[in-house]
C-alpha cells in the first residue's frame, strides 16, 4: 500500500484528459495513513434522492385501501405486503423501508373556483415544495423552494454538481398548459426559489456528459463519437499512471468502476444506434438517446445516479418518473391501457386492479436501484446505508384528483437516521410536509422550524 507518509489522495481527485474530467470512487488511498478505513464512516455524507410518482397509486382509492394495495393492514414492524401491494417488489429491502400512510398534500388542492380541475397541472410543483402554485400562464410563476434544493443550497455546494435533476418523460412543452397553468409547474419538481424551477434532464447521454465532462464543447463530444472512442480512451494514460500508485484493493476498485462506466456508455451508444437505424420507434418524438423502453430508461438513469454518488459528483438528485396526464402505455406491465385513462378507473374494482398492475410495474423499477446502491461500497458500508430515498406522490386517488391520504415511502439507512422495517399511519389530516420537516432535520437542518404547510414534526421511529 502506498501513501504511507501521512498524505493521502484527495477525496475529489480527478482524472483529466482532453475535454474529460473523471471523478473517482472512494479508495483506501484517500484515507490518511494510520487511520482505520472504518473510521471514515462519519465522513460519508447522506445522499438524498427524491422520486415523484404522478397520479398516486390505487391503494389510496377507497376500495384499494381496503385491499391494502399500498398501506399494509398492520401498523408497526409486523406489517405484511400482499402480492398485489404496489411495494411488493421492494420487500427484499424492507429493513430499509419506512412506509408513511395517510398524509395529505393540501397545497395541491384547488383554492379558488377557477383552479378546480387543474390538479394535473399544479401537482408536480407541489410535491417537493409543499407550496401552492400561483395560477398563471405568464412569466410571473410562483410556488416555493423544494426540499431537494433547500438541502442543495446548504449542503451541496462542495460537489461538482450541487444537485442533479432527471426525468423520464418530455418536459419541454414550454408556455402554458391547461387550466391556465404555466407548464413550468408540470415540468419540474425541483425549485431553486419560488420563481425558479430547474430543468430536468431526460437524456442519459446528457446526464453522462454532465458527470464526466465528456468533451469541452458539443463539437468535441461529436468528434469523439464519430471516431467511436470511449470516454475512457481520453484518460487512459492518467489511469495507468494513477494505478501504479495504488494498492491491490484500490486497483481492483478502480477497474470495477471503469468497467461500470464503460458498460453504461455502451448501453447509451446502443440506444442511440437503435433509435437512428430507421426502424419505427415506440416514442417517435423522443430524442435519439432516450430509450423507448421504460425499464431500460429507468435503469440507465438509476445507474447514472449511483455513479454520481459513488464519485461524490453530487449528493442530491431528484427524479421525475412521469408526466401528469401522460397517455404512455406500459405493455411490460401486462396492461395495454394508457396511463392517464387507466388512472380514471371510475371506482370499478376490475379497472382499479388494471391500474394497479401498471403502478406495480412502475414502482417495481425501484428494486433495481436499491440493489445497485446496496452492492456499491462507500467507505466500508453500502451506498444504500448512506442514502435517504424519498418516494411519493402529491396525488392520492387519481380517479378523483384527490390529494388526501397520499402515498409516501422513505428508503435507505440515511447514516443511521432511519429505523426501517416500519409502517407508520399518520393521524387523519396530517400534512405530508410534517414528514418532510422531520426528514430535513435528519439531514442536518436542525434550525428549520417548518416546511411548506407543516404544522409540526412527525416521528419516524428513531
Amino acid at each position: 500500500m502506498h501513501f504511507l507518509t501521512g498524505k493521502s489522495m484527495p477525496r475529489r481527485a480527478f482524472l483529466r484528459g482532453t475535454g474529460a474530467a473523471f471523478s473517482l470512487p472512494f479508495l483506501d488511498a484517500m484515507v490518511p495513513a494510520g487511520r482505520l478505513r472504518a473510521g471514515t464512516l462519519n465522513d460519508r455524507p447522506t445522499r438524498l434522492v427524491c422520486i415523484e410518482e404522478v397520479h398516486g397509486v390505487p391503494g389510496c382509492n377507497e376500495w384499494g385501501a381496503t385491499q391494502h394495495l399500498f398501506a399494509p393492514e398492520a401498523v408497526g414492524r409486523e406489517f405484511q405486503l400482499i402480492d398485489a401491494n404496489v411495494l411488493k417488489a421492494l420487500e427484499p429491502w424492507r429493513k430499509y423501508m419506512t412506509i408513511v400512510s395517510n398524509t395529505d398534500v393540501r397545497m395541491a388542492e384547488a383554492f379558488q373556483a377557477q383552479e378546480v380541475g387543474g390538479d394535473h397541472f399544479r401537482s408536480s410543483a407541489v410535491f417537493l415544495t409543499q407550496s401552492h402554485p400561483k395560477q398563471t400562464q405568464g412569466s410571473d410563476i410562483f410556488c416555493g423552494t423544494s426540499l431537494d434544493q433547500l438541502h442543495a443550497q446548504r449542503f451541496g455546494q462542495d460537489t461538482v454538481l450541487p444537485s442533479l435533476q432527471l426525468c423520464i418523460e418530455s418536459t419541454d412543452k414550454g408556455g402554458g398548459c391547461d387550466y391556465n397553468y404555466s407548464c413550468s409547474y408540470t415540468d419540474s419538481i425541483s425549485w431553486a426559489s419560488p420563481t425558479d424551477p430547474l430543468p430536468m434532464v431526460r437524456s442519459p447521454r446528457t446526464a453522462f456528459d454532465m458527470l464526466f465532462g465528456a468533451g469541452g464543447s458539443p463539437d468535441e463530444r461529436a468528434a469523439r463519437r464519430r471516431l467511436h472512442k470511449s470516454i475512457l480512451d481520453w484518460v487512459a494514460s492518467e489511469v495507468a499512471a494513477m494505478k501504479r500508485e495504488l494498492g491491490a484493493d484500490d486497483r481492483r476498485r478502480v477497474d470495477r468502476y471503469l468497467e461500470t462506466v464503460r458498460e453504461i456508455e455502451r448501453r447509451i451508444e446502443r440506444v442511440e444506434a437503435r433509435n437512428t437505424g430507421g426502424e419505427p420507434r415506440e416514442l417517435p418524438d423522443a430524442p435519439a438517446g432516450v430509450p423507448d423502453s421504460f425499464s431500460e430508461h429507468m435503469r440507465l438513469m438509476f445507474d447514472l445516479q449511483v455513479l454520481a454518488f459513488q464519485t461524490d459528483s453530487t449528493r442530491i438528485t431528484s427524479f421525475k418518473t412521469g408526466r401528469d396526464a401522460s397517455n404512455r402505455t406500459f405493455p411490460e406491465s401486462g396492461s395495454e391501457k394508457a396511463f392517464h385513462p387507466a388512472s380514471h378507473h371510475g371506482g370499478r374494482e376490475e379497472a382499479i386492479m388494471e391500474f394497479n398492475r401498471i403502478c406495480q410495474y412502475r414502482t417495481g423499477q425501484l428494486a433495481y436501484f436499491l440493489k445497485r446502491l446496496e452492492e456499491t461500497d462507500d467507505g466500508g458500508s453500502s451506498l444504500l446505508d448512506h442514502s435517504m430515498i424519498i418516494w411519493g406522490s402529491p396525488m392520492g386517488d387519481s380517479n378523483l384528483h384527490n390529494h388526501r391520504r397520499c402515498p409516501l415511502v422513505v428508503l435507505g439507512g440515511a447514516n443511521g437516521q432511519l429505523a426501517g422495517n416500519l409502517h407508520l399511519k399518520a393521524p387523519d389530516g396530517t400534512p405530508m410536509s410534517n414528514v418532510f420537516t422531520t426528514l430535513l432535520h435528519k439531514l442536518g437542518h436542525d434550525d428549520l422550524k417548518g416546511f411548506g404547510d407543516s404544522t409540526g414534526e412527525f416521528s419516524l421511529g428513531r
